[in-house]
């Protein structure tokens, strides 16, 4: 039995179950949560772009899922993980869900994953395709836990022997993506400067390894920093200001770009799950 502090939280009807990672691992964790629904209501969401990369262990039905700019229809997934967006997509749930979610850093999910992140930009791939046969004992172990401080054990277990064999980001990536937090707006130059790359060579390096390019990061964090200062009550001007646009028209013009709809549609609830009569194929 595990002695792990989980604290639970009924959000009309979707469970957390929440838990720090293992110390090791959160310097790529930004969090871990167990999830569950205690209906089975069919709902579609529209995802946006995040600073994380985002891992789905699906121990319920599995998400039908479209990711931006693929060019190709979406298609339905079990357990998966959905690389760095500079776009909006969709998920339709058929409801029950149940699972682990995961939000890696992009570093994180380079080493973590073993994999050239670039492999993932605007799109996801199923567990197995990344992990083999690994997963599906993964899956497996996590459905019959018996607690969810259990399956947060299992998880910190398996991401620990995963951290030890992973790929270690260039010490000029992991300066990049620090400066890029600290200063989304930062210029390519400026970082190559301070680096001592080229542009080239670091927007190459860095995409190989984030995911996206640094350019691309920094709108991507800009744009979710815009987010929480007006979920949290900055008024547009403020925001625009503080985030470095240009001005108002031009925070517009971003949100349109990254999310598919403007900032007062955003915050006023635009994009909370929406039921659904039908898991048909969207059009």
């Amino acid at each position: 039995m595990s002695d792990r502090s989980v604290q639970f939280s009924d959000r009309d009807g979707w469970w957390l179950a929440r838990a720090r990672p293992h110390p090791a691992l959160r310097p790529f964790l930004r969090s871990y949560d167990g999830y569950w629904e205690t209906a089975a209501v069919p709902t579609r969401m529209r995802t946006l772009p995040t600073r994380t990369t985002i891992v789905i262990i699906n121990l319920g039905p599995p998400l039908y899922l479209m990711v931006p700019d693929s060019g190709v229809r979406g298609r339905e997934y079990g357990s998966f993980v959905a690389g760095m967006h500079d776009g909006h997509g969709m998920y339709v749930s058929p409801g029950g869900q149940r699972g682990i979610q995961l939000d890696v850093t992009p570093l994180g999910a380079y080493t973590l994953f073993g994999v050239p992140m670039a492999r993932l930009t605007n799109a996801a791939a199923d567990l197995p395709d990344l992990l083999g046969r690994g997963a599906h004992t993964l899956v497996e172990r996590l459905a019959a836990a018996a607690s969810w401080g259990e399956r947060f054990d299992i998880v910190d277990g398996f991401l620990l022997r995963r951290l030890e064999i992973g790929p270690v980001p260039d010490p000029e990536v992991t300066r990049t993506w620090r400066l890029l937090n600290g200063d989304p707006t930062v210029t390519v130059a400026d970082i190559a400067a301070d680096v001592g790359w080229s542009r080239k060579h670091l927007t190459n390096r860095f995409r190989e390894q984030a995911g996206l390019p640094p350019k691309v990061m920094g709108r991507v964090l800009r744009f979710r920093r815009a987010v929480e200062l007006l979920t949290g009550g900055t008024g547009f001007a403020e925001a625009a200001l503080a985030c470095g646009y240009y001005d108002q028209a031009h925070l517009n013009r971003e949100f349109r770009a990254l999310s598919g709809c403007t900032p007062t549609e955003l915050i006023g609830g635009q994009l909370e799950q929406q039921r659904v009569t039908t898991l048909a194929e969207p059009a």
